[in-house]
């Protein structure tokens, strides 16, 4: 008898977690929160929906440190069986890393300060230690000795990394000479 009603106080207690929680602002500027919509004439209220959505998974302490220590970057583009195996690998273990694509102009003259040479994708920098080409023995090894996990502890979307923009060539006027109006057209 126990154990039934027990049940059915979780599974109630499942089917409240996922009701709407309303909030609304009366007339005397009182906030109010309640289960139940607000009443007629409220102007300013919101609708929140329990349990729809995860909250912020935590960053496990290992995690953290070995992002504090040994941040990840991975150069990949399309390149290939490559370079889906060296993203895949990252995914799986939930390495938190920056993705940069070398085929874009500012990434192309980052990877190769990076690498000291040729352009070759994907490449891997775990904090100062550089590994060109994929070769996942040699990645896990690089991973393990910074101290990321085998196997993802949080899910994890890697920061996509975007090229600075290049200033625009602008058309400079002679010294001393202002530019026509051009005039408004009705």
């Amino acid at each position: 008898m126990k154990r039934w009603i027990l049940l059915i106080m979780l599974i109630s207690s499942a089917a409240a977690a996922q009701a709407d929680t309303y909030k609304w602002v009366d007339p005397d500027g009182r906030v109010h929160y309640s289960d139940h919509p607000p009443p007629p004439g409220v102007t300013k209220s919101e609708v929140k929906r329990l349990g729809d959505k995860p909250g912020d998974v935590p960053m496990p302490y290992v995690l953290q440190q070995a992002m504090k220590y040994f941040p990840v970057t991975l150069f990949v583009y399309d390149c290939g069986e490559g370079c889906s195996k060296a993203l895949d690998l990252l995914v799986k273990r939930g390495v938190p890393h920056t993705s940069k694509d070398p085929t874009a102009l500012g990434m192309r003259e980052e990877l190769k300060k990076v690498i000291g040479g040729d352009e070759v994708a994907p490449v891997l920098q775990v904090g100062r230690r550089v590994l060109r080409g994929f070769e996942e023995e040699a990645w896990n090894a690089a991973l393990d000795n910074a101290g990321y996990p085998k196997t993802a502890l949080v899910p994890v979307t890697p920061v996509q990394a975007k090229p600075e923009p290049t200033a625009p060539e602008s058309e400079s006027e002679p010294e001393g000479t202002e530019a026509e109006p051009v005039p408004e057209q009705n």
